[in-house]
């Protein structure tokens, strides 16, 4: 995301979002095309790993967790980074509902996702997303912030910059933390 809004446009994302917060329907109104755009972004990165087959559409996806989003009532947005930190986790509650209804439907494991290694250009071993959740829900419990920045890099996409500002985090503890959690998490998903 960082590569493809300068801060110009994250400062307007922001502004259009505190206006939007404080109820302004002109906001919303500019703001839809924009964060929808980025959304559509973040989830085409995200599923570009997937199986062939996958029958979750990135748009479907999209518009999935922007209705969740725009459901959100009274919610003050602190800026463009807490806006897609919360894409985030809403990207990932939709992805392991949605892998579990299909397990349920198959009798079978997960849907199998992308690796965790976000710099990762040649196809990597999946990673089935329900037991990276339940990981991650484990991780959390040992570290939340190692679990937050794995949420943000691996289900948003997030740049390293971006994790820490959504997290208000030097992005050297960022790349420690993303480090430190895929180890740990390797460690959970492969004993497991």
């Amino acid at each position: 995301m960082a590569h493809d809004a300068d801060g110009t446009d994250r400062e307007r994302i922001s502004q259009l979002l505190a206006d939007w917060a404080n109820r302004d329907p002109a906001a919303r109104e500019q703001l839809v095309p924009i964060v929808y755009e980025e959304l559509r972004r973040l989830a085409h990165h995200y599923m570009r790993g997937e199986r062939s087959g996958h029958t979750l559409q990135t748009t479907a996806l999209v518009n999935e967790v922007y209705l969740r989003l725009a459901g959100i009532d009274g919610l003050q947005w602190r800026d463009r980074a807490h806006f897609f930190a919360m894409a985030a986790t809403l990207m990932r509650r939709v992805l392991v509902d949605y892998a579990r209804q299909r397990s349920r439907e198959k009798r079978g494991a997960g849907v199998s996702v992308t690796s965790l290694d976000a710099n990762a250009v040649a196809p990597q071993p999946a990673v089935d997303v329900v037991a990276l959740d339940l990981a991650l829900d484990r991780l959390a419990a040992v570290d939340p912030q190692q679990s937050r920045v794995v949420e943000l890099r691996f289900f948003a996409g997030l740049s390293v910059e971006e994790t820490a500002e959504a997290l208000g985090i030097s992005p050297a503890t960022v790349k420690r933390d993303w480090a430190t959690a895929k180890l740990w998490l390797y460690n959970e998903l492969t004993t497991a």
